[in-house]
Parts: structure tokens; C-alpha cells; sequence
């Protein structure tokens, strides 16, 4: 990578009294500095983040606009970036030693990838504890494989790379996404390039109390909830106007399978303001199964439908722990589908991803 910078983004409202933390994390990553490019982006601050900032001097790239919401400090920092790589990180988290040089070093490898993600980890702050963050690794090219969608999710902001050039067909995100900038770039690049997951932690994602978007649901009021569900639907058309925009539609597997997958994704952040019953729960997951049907293949349609019936036995408290071992079994299925498939005789089909002969006539035109 010594011929390629990377840009690192901060973007932060009022949170001076984390920032330098986040700042500092870069600064001491063990790599060269003459190669990484650091913009803060003050989205409207009205603490001392400005006078936090004096301190750093030529070091940090400081930029201050008028609130605007995280999209909009995005598109300047953005604007803004000299780096090849636009590795973004949250002024309340921090970087894990290794970060940059991990992430350059997946690029490099993959000349055609446009986002790099990985671990991280939970940080509480109040009891100085760290957690293992969800995470299920998706590497790979989702228009050759569309049911790669039904596992994948953005991860937060603080975990996201980006090769700049295969985000410009992205660019200017909508200012209208307040919040969830960084996700409308994380789930649209896969419709454009391939992703690469990387398994290791590489930053801290710090839990205060007072983040922006993750508020842990148990302790979220319904009119938290009620904002939470606005976000999402702001988010939601969004992608959609511009994958029409860019001459998508719903014709092709892969723009199906996506825009299902998010439809009931909202449908179960739905859930948070009216939890399901049981049957209720285990009634959605056939609904979402029976909807993604085009985009898998009917062993994997089966094995959603068997193990939707763990609704019935743990309901919708424990949703979040059946999701990630179905996640989780899904990759596993992968891995074996391909390890067999490599061992099978000369001329026999060695088609290696679920969605079978569907997803074969499912690349973008």
C-alpha cells in the first residue's frame, strides 16, 4: 500500500468528550502516518469539540459546517478525502491497534473489492466490560450470489471501509438520512463490487447510554422506537430511489431479494413497539421465508422454514440469539456446499453458492 493513502472520517456532534480518544486511536496505529489522511467533520457542535481540537494542529484535518445530520458530514468529509480508502470511524469509538494496517492489506489483496468490514466489539463505558459484537462474515460478490443479502448487515460506522472510487455512484449520500448515512453506503456496495469480511476486532464500539442510533431495544420507549422506525423508513426509500435511479428494478433476483430482505427488516424493528407473540413471530418468519423463496435454493428454503419453528420454543425475546445461529448455519451450509464440491469427480457441476441455477440468471445486465 505504500503508494495509497487512506482517508480516516470522523464525524461527531458534541462529543468532545470522546473525541480525542478516537483521534488518538489513529495517530497510534502502527502505520506509517505519512499515509493516513485524518478529517473531522464538527456536524454543528455546540461544545468544546472546536477548542479539543487546537491541540492536534496539522495533524488532524478540522472542518466545521452547520448541523445537518451524519449524511451530510459524511458527503463533506467525504468530499474532503485524498485517501484511496475511506476508513470511517464514530467520535464516541476507537480504534484497535492493527485497524489500518489489516484493512489496507485485505485491499491490496483485492484489487476489485469496493468495502471492508470486520469485528468489533462492544465497549460499556459504565462497567469498563467489552462484549462481542453480532457478527456474521459475508465475503463475496452478491450479484453472483443474491442470498447472501438474507444473512448480511451493516455493521456500525466504525467497522466500514471504503475503496472511494466504487462509492462515488453513491455520492452525495441523500442529506435527508439524519442518521444512517453510513448504512445506505454499506448496503447499497454490494450491488456495485465485491466485500470482504475480516473476522478480527478491530474497534471499540463504545455503549454510553446516550448513542445516537444504538439504544439497546429492551430499554427503548415506545417513541424512541417510533424515531427508530422514521430512520429506517427515510433509509428505506432512500435505496430505493436510487437503485431506480440507477436502472435497477425488481425484475432482477438480486434487487428482490434486497428490497425483501428490507422490508422485513423494518417489519421486525416493528416489533420493538408491539412485540409479537410467539405465533406471531413464528407467523412472520414463514412469511419472510415464503417472500425470499426466489432468491434460495429449496434446500435452503427447508432449513429456514425447520428453523423458524424455534420461535415456538423461544419467542421473540430471544430473537437476536436464533437469528445469529441461523446466520451463522448458513455460512457453515456454504462452506460445506463448496467443500464438496470441490472434491466432485471431473465433469459433474461444481456450482458452489445456494441459490443454484436462479442465481445464474441474476448478475446485472
Amino acid at each position: 500500500m505504500s503508494a495509497h493513502l487512506i482517508t480516516v472520517l470522523i464525524t461527531t456532534h458534541n462529543y468532545g468528550r470522546f473525541i480525542e480518544q478516537a483521534i488518538d486511536s489513529v495517530l497510534a496505529q502502527e502505520f506509517p502516518q505519512d499515509q493516513v489522511q485524518t478529517v473531522v467533520v464538527d456536524d454543528g457542535s455546540t461544545d468544546d469539540t472546536a477548542e479539543r481540537m487546537k491541540k492536534y494542529g496539522s495533524r488532524i484535518e478540522y472542518f466545521y459546517k452547520t448541523n445537518g445530520g451524519q449524511a451530510s458530514a459524511l458527503n463533506m468529509g467525504i468530499s474532503k478525502a485524498r485517501g484511496e480508502i475511506v476508513a470511517l470511524l464514530d467520535a464516541d469509538d476507537v480504534f484497535l491497534p492493527g485497524k489500518l494496517a489489516h484493512v489496507a492489506e485485505a485491499f491490496e489483496r483485492n484489487p476489485a473489492v469496493g468495502m471492508v468490514y470486520h469485528r468489533l466489539r462492544e465497549w460499556h463505558v459504565q462497567t469498563n466490560e467489552s462484549r462481542e459484537w453480532p457478527f456474521v462474515p459475508i465475503s463475496g460478490d452478491f450479484r453472483e450470489t443474491p442470498d447472501y443479502f438474507l444473512s448480511y448487515y451493516a455493521q456500525p460506522a466504525s467497522a466500514l471501509s471504503f475503496r472511494r472510487t466504487a462509492i462515488s455512484p453513491l455520492l452525495p449520500i441523500p442529506e435527508a438520512i439524519r442518521m444512517l448515512g453510513d448504512c445506505f453506503l454499506a448496503s447499497l456496495i454490494p450491488l456495485l463490487s465485491p466485500i470482504v469480511a475480516l473476522p478480527e476486532d478491530l474497534a471499540l464500539y463504545r455503549m454510553h447510554g446516550s448513542n445516537s442510533y444504538s439504544t439497546g431495544k429492551a430499554q427503548m420507549s415506545i417513541e424512541s422506537g417510533k424515531r427508530r422506525l422514521q430512520m429506517w423508513q427515510v433509509l428505506i426509500d432512500a435505496m430505493r430511489k436510487w437503485l431506480l435511479g440507477a436502472g435497477y428494478n425488481e425484475e432482477q433476483l438480486v434487487v428482490r431479494v434486497f428490497l425483501d430482505h428490507w422490508r422485513f427488516a423494518f417489519q421486525a424493528e416493528a416489533f420493538v413497539i408491539r412485540p409479537p407473540g410467539r405465533f406471531r413471530f413464528f407467523w412472520f418468519l414463514l412469511l419472510e421465508n415464503h417472500s425470499l423463496r426466489g432468491g434460495q435454493t429449496w434446500k435452503f428454503t427447508a432449513f429456514r422454514y425447520m428453523t423458524a419453528l424455534s420461535a415456538l420454543v423461544v419467542g421473540y425475546e430471544n430473537r437476536r440469539e436464533v437469528e445469529e445461529w441461523r446466520c451463522r448455519a448458513v455460512v457453515k451450509a456454504e462452506q460445506l456446499v463448496r467443500w464438496f464440491s470441490r472434491r466432485r469427480p471431473p465433469g459433474r457441476s461444481r456450482r458452489t453458492n445456494l441459490v443454484g441455477e436462479i442465481a445464474s440468471k441474476s448478475k446485472r445486465t
